[in-house]
């Protein structure tokens, strides 16, 4: 069988897909996979080196866009969808999978005007826009957060969770006890870092300065801010590995005592598949405040903890970890929390509602 997976911009979107991706290719060696995508999102950068296909459409988004902007936005979907069509007619695939980011909507929406059986996945508790328009037209949309379903017609919509990457699954390895006294830290924004948590961060140094020998930092910056997050470190003393990406996600999990990072859903997913206490910090303009839905979802839960942006600054995000690393019992019981909430079949529960259909 052959499968089209559409979408990507960020990991939040890409993540999950490559996920069903690698669950789809095992259940057959003869199967095969297409990711349709944008050049530039972090698909372009990343499939290649995963080794999976990938093809380029056009595709914009309209929202909070001027007139101007809309109406050339508009013409790069249409001319999207039409690019949409010579893929799909010369791969042939048996079944289209939507998983968010612009090259979903053109995609999609070319498969089902084809007779192509078509899907799509909605990682967040608050659908974005062109989810909410496809779920009208697919033949079942596969949901990871409560609060979704209320979006889309309830016969069609399964609650699956959000798919994990066998990198994640497979290769995390939970630590039985301590090899040192440090406490290990994990700070990271997402795939492109965020900025706000970085500057964040650097504000906090000066109220961690009684612990910093017991600190080891792994602070994931994005390019941008990789040099002066790095040389903030240094200027102040502490022991810290700086990257702009990090490419092994497991390992960095596996050696973290807490993380600190944004709320996207393949975050919140990974973080209880890895059973990891996490200080959340939403990106406040998220499409209709999501990811703080996101964060609230684990906190009512007990497995989180959250600052929103607004009150953010050094000397609060200082008090929240100087806390937390005081109190290993608390942490212990937000860790039991968000691995129970963990959906590790996702992918495979996916996969084989496509086929079934």
């Amino acid at each position: 069988m052959r499968l089209v997976i559409a979408g990507g911009g960020t990991g939040g979107h890409l993540f999950p897909g490559i996920a069903i991706a690698e669950e789809f290719l095992a259940l057959n060696p003869a199967n095969e996979v297409l990711f349709v995508g944008t050049s530039h999102g972090i698909e372009a950068r990343l499939l290649p080196k995963l080794g999976y296909p990938l093809a380029l459409i056009s595709a914009s988004g309209v929202k909070g866009l001027g007139t101007a902007k809309k109406v050339l936005s508009a013409a790069r979907m249409l001319y999207g969808y039409a690019q949409s069509r010579k893929i799909l007619k010369e791969f042939k695939p048996d079944l289209v999978l939507g998983v968010g980011g612009y090259a979903s909507a053109p995609l999609v929406m070319a498969a089902r005007g084809m007779g192509i059986k078509s899907f799509i996945h909605e990682q967040n508790a608050f659908p974005g826009l062109a989810n909410k328009l496809l779920g009208r037209f697919v033949e079942r949309v596969f949901i990871s957060m409560k609060g979704a379903e209320g979006f889309f017609p309830k016969n069609r919509t399964l609650m699956t969770g959000n798919p994990i990457r066998k990198e994640i699954l497979w290769g995390f390895q939970e630590r039985q006890q301590r090899a040192t006294e440090a406490f290990s830290l994990l700070i990271f924004g997402g795939s492109a870092g965020a900025h706000r948590i970085n500057t964040a961060v650097i504000e906090a140094l000066p109220f961690l300065e009684g612990v910093k020998e017991k600190l080891r930092i792994t602070h994931q910056t994005g390019e941008k801010d990789q040099a002066l997050v790095r040389d903030a470190y240094r200027a102040a003393g502490f022991q810290a590995q700086v990257s702009s990406f990090i490419d092994n996600m497991s390992t960095a999990y596996g050696a973290a005592d807490l993380v600190v990072c944004r709320a996207g859903a393949t975050t919140i997913a990974e973080i209880t598949a890895c059973g990891k206490a996490c200080v959340f910090i939403p990106f406040p303009y998220a499409t209709d405040d999501h990811q703080r839905k996101n964060a609230e979802s684990l906190v009512n839960e007990g497995a989180g903890f959250l600052i929103v942006e607004d009150d953010l600054s050094g000397e609060v995000l200082a008090k929240q970890l100087l806390e937390l690393m005081e109190d290993p019992k608390r942490l212990a019981a937000v860790e039991r929390n968000a691995r129970s909430l963990a959906q590790l079949d996702a992918a495979q529960v996916i996969v084989t509602a496509m086929m079934e259909k």
